[in-house]
């Protein structure tokens, strides 16, 4: 039963508001970021809040106060889970974009409210299409906007405190728009669906937003370095390092 309500809010939600989401995207092509903004800052919150609640998903955020104030930055977190998304969209203090795999453009309404959050659609099976998309990443952030990357590029589907290879474009965005990194430590987020056969669970998810790595002034080295070192800093956080579950 609650994954039906879950689902019958997620889909209810943006049916209910298709008036304000047209708007928005009526203003974000006619270069009215400001009225897209608004809007996307009254509706997305509430609704990735609420289907957080029907969840029964608790947070706790350590860490807050590592968000370099007043600059744009890069988040780079762990990828467990599709929740990722709902709890990074409400925990880390205002709406921001992503960068998030093509195939979520072609979802009906969920595709318009992203838009509406300045995400960028990334293409990994044509070279050319993915770099644009980088770029259109890279200008983003320079205009003030920041963004949610998943380096490893998809779900890791294996044991808890496990890490995929982190790919190298969340670090070019940030470097070509000199910005700081801000690594995010996840954990718990698989334990609300995807190990309970997709089926909604209660579940306890801790983000630990760690200190920023800045990217101005670095080598050519310490440039290829990033990767490596942004998912160490994560790994000392997730439960195999530190004990926590």
């Amino acid at each position: 039963m609650r994954t039906l309500i879950w689902f019958a809010y997620f889909w209810g939600y943006m049916l209910l508001h298709l008036p304000a989401l047209r708007r928005g995207l009526k203003a974000l092509e006619a270069g009215d970021w400001a009225t897209a903004d608004a809007l996307a800052a009254e509706h997305v919150p509430h609704w990735a809040n609420r289907l957080l609640k029907l969840a029964g998903v608790t947070v706790t955020v350590e860490g807050l106060e590592n968000i370099p104030k007043g600059r744009p930055c890069v988040f780079a977190g762990n990828h467990r889970s599709y929740y990722d998304i709902p709890l990074v969209l409400t925990q880390l203090d205002a709406p921001h974009g992503l960068v998030s795999k093509k195939e979520v453009d072609k979802l009906p309404l969920v595709r318009g409210w992203m838009r509406l959050l300045h995400c960028v659609f990334l293409d990994r099976e044509d070279p050319r299409k993915a770099m644009a998309a980088l770029n259109e990443a890279i200008d983003l952030v320079k205009k003030g906007y920041s963004l949610t990357i998943f380096p490893e590029g998809t779900r890791n589907k294996g044991a808890e405190g496990s890490l995929l290879e982190f790919k190298s474009g969340a670090f070019r965005v940030a470097t070509k728009a000199k910005a700081p990194i801000v690594p995010l430590a996840i954990t718990g987020s698989r334990d609300i669906m995807e190990n309970h056969h997709m089926f909604m669970h209660p579940a306890h998810v801790t983000i630990r937003v760690l200190e920023p790595i800045e990217t101005e002034g670095l080598t050519k080295e310490e440039i290829r370095a990033l990767p490596q070192r942004t998912a160490e800093a994560i790994a000392r956080h997730l439960p195999s390092h530190s004990g926590n579950r």
